[in-house]
């Protein structure tokens, strides 16, 4: 009876052992079911939170500004950068920026690139596919797509609605008489950033700078006004044209230049090519060949020398010449082409183009006068202009007896015709030489930089030799009655294979007018014409030569220059 309450006891302690076991396991159970429903909850917060930030994100991409973007990607200040105007001198418009979109994309947006690349194929078939779709996949913040989109471009991919991409408002340069100017304009690139031309001259004086200090986008008002006439540059680029269509030319040229103050009123070189599409200016047959092509000038050189021996006063216009036979000079045979086989006075060399006489001419003044003398003229440096598209001539390293001879009468010394016409301003102006410009210049201004560079009396001499020639010599075909043309042909062989060829020539033609008080020359050159008709010639005056009289026959009214007829007028105050 004693142990019964201890088997009591012990029972009873059993099972309260046993129902303690049960209460720890449950609350181990609750537990462990209670830390599961912590991290779940942790984890659906973590990605709520994860989803939130790319919400976010989102958001605030949709709602940023996309010039903002642009902004921040872009590091260049001379995207968007406006020009100024470029107009003539009568402030018509040659150059002028207006409005346009490019469209880019920001990768980091971007949901589907192959998507993208689709929709836009659509609307831009031009597109590199591939090229767009590496930049779409990469991780940079901003990149370009495509530069100077149409309005019509841009309409329709704003209707594809795709996300990521936007429009960067931006200018491009326009230039609306297309190939008429374009050498003297020039050309920009696609940041319009000046590369050719004038356009280059304005960025390399002060535009690159803006551009550095943060003011690239930052319009001048003030338009840059040329010295060119477009009406004159008009009529000058329709008779290359037409000149290099009649004669079957490779190439053309002109120039039209104020002989008081270094204008350039109108100047082309064909083939020339659209500044609206600028990649053609790389083509090798698009150079601008009157101040960066380098050409040996035949016998309008007879000028020079003729105005050489003049000036030093060893030779008058009374003076003679034997050309009755070839001249021998160390072992080369110099030839008339119409040869008279008599002797010459200095106006009959002239008209009759002799080499004989021109080389005996530049005998008598000297080997290192004569080099002097187209040194002074600006015949053998680099021409001072505001193109940046001007060549070097070329003169031999070492001037001999031979070396003076040949380029007494054009050959052996390369230089670009824009010189030549500047010096032959200096042949009738009076004898000064002033250096060209596109800019506008007075008169007085001029003056002030010009050099004299031979006698005013040696420069009325020539204007009465230029004018003996189109009355009686090669230049008939240059002259425009009431307008009084004189000048000077030159028919040149070109080296071909290292050797002078007659059936390729590089003709020029070197005028003035009105003769008798000149206000313009004029230089017209023709490459590798051929004979309009077989059994003729293809020398200056019959190509050259005519395309001066189309010039100024159409120019000469439009410049204000008067005809004037009668037989009384007078070339100078002294007849030869």
């Amino acid at each position: 009876m004693k142990f019964l309450p201890w088997v009591k006891e012990k029972k009873l302690g059993s099972v309260n052992q046993n129902y303690a076991a049960y209460v720890a396991i449950d609350g181990l159970k609750k537990s462990a079911i209670e830390e599961s429903r912590s991290r779940i909850t942790l984890g659906i917060i973590i990605i709520a939170l994860v989803y939130c930030v790319i919400a976010g994100r989102l958001m605030f991409y949709g709602f940023m500004d996309p010039s903002e973007t642009v902004r921040m990607a872009l590091k260049d200040p001379t995207i968007s950068a406006r020009r100024p105007d470029l107009i003539d001198r009568n402030g018509i418009t040659l150059a002028t920026d207006i409005n346009t979109a490019s469209l880019y994309g920001e990768p980091r947006r971007i949901i589907d690139a192959d998507e993208v690349v689709e929709l836009l194929s659509t609307i831009l078939p031009d597109l590199n596919y591939e090229k767009i779709h590496k930049r779409l996949s990469g991780k940079a913040a901003f990149v370009w797509l495509k530069r100077e989109l149409t309005p019509l471009q841009q309409s329709q991919i704003l209707a594809l609605g795709i996300p990521g991409i936007g429009f960067k408002k931006e200018t491009k340069r326009f230039y609306p008489k297309s190939n008429t100017a374009s050498h003297l304009v020039g050309h920009v690139n696609i940041d319009n950033v000046g590369i050719a031309g004038v356009e280059k001259y304005i960025d390399d004086r002060g535009l690159k700078d803006l551009r550095a200090a943060g003011f690239g986008s930052v319009a001048n008002d003030e338009p840059v006004r040329m010295s060119i006439d477009l009406r004159v540059q008009h009529f000058v680029h329709d008779e290359l044209e037409k000149a290099m269509e009649r004669y079957k030319a490779i190439a053309a040229g002109a120039v039209v230049l104020d002989v008081h103050t270094g204008e350039v009123i109108a100047m082309a070189s064909l083939p020339d090519y659209n500044p609206n599409t600028p990649a053609d200016a790389l083509k090798k047959e698009n150079l601008n060949r009157m101040s960066a092509g380098l050409f040996e000038m035949g016998s309008t050189f007879k000028s020079f020398t003729t105005a050489m021996a003049l000036d030093s006063g060893f030779v008058t216009m009374r003076s003679k010449f034997d050309a009755t036979k070839p001249l021998y000079v160390g072992g080369f045979t110099i030839n008339d082409f119409h040869a008279k086989r008599k002797v010459l006075t200095v106006p009959e060399a002239f008209i009759y183009s002799s080499n004989i006489a021109t080389a005996k001419m530049a005998g008598v003044v000297g080997v290192e006068k004569h080099k002097e003398f187209l040194t002074r003229m600006g015949l053998l440096s680099k021409m001072d202009l505001e193109l940046p598209e001007v060549a070097t001539p070329s003169q031999p390293k070492k001037w001999k007896k031979i070396n003076s001879v040949t380029i007494s009468y054009g050959h052996g010394v390369i230089t670009t015709p824009l010189q030549t016409a500047v010096a032959g301003a200096a042949l009738v102006n009076g004898g000064k030489l002033i250096p060209p410009t596109i800019f506008p210049r007075s008169r007085i201004q001029a003056d002030a930089i010009a050099k004299q560079v031979i006698k005013p009396s040696t420069s009325d001499a020539m204007r009465y030799l230029f004018r003996l020639n189109v009355e009686k010599g090669s230049g008939s075909r240059s002259d425009v009655p009431g307008y009084w043309v004189g000048g000077k042909t030159g028919t040149a062989e070109k080296v071909i294979n290292g050797k002078y060829s007659s059936k390729h020539r590089f003709n020029t033609f070197l005028a003035a007018f009105p003769i008798n008080d000149p206000k313009y020359v004029v230089l017209t050159f023709i490459d590798e014409p051929k004979p309009e008709e077989k059994g003729i010639g293809a020398t200056a005056g019959r190509n050259a030569a005519p395309m001066i009289a189309n010039i100024i026959r159409r120019a000469a009214p439009v410049l204000g220059i008067r005809p004037q007829f009668g037989s009384d007028l007078k070339l100078m105050s002294v007849r030869y």
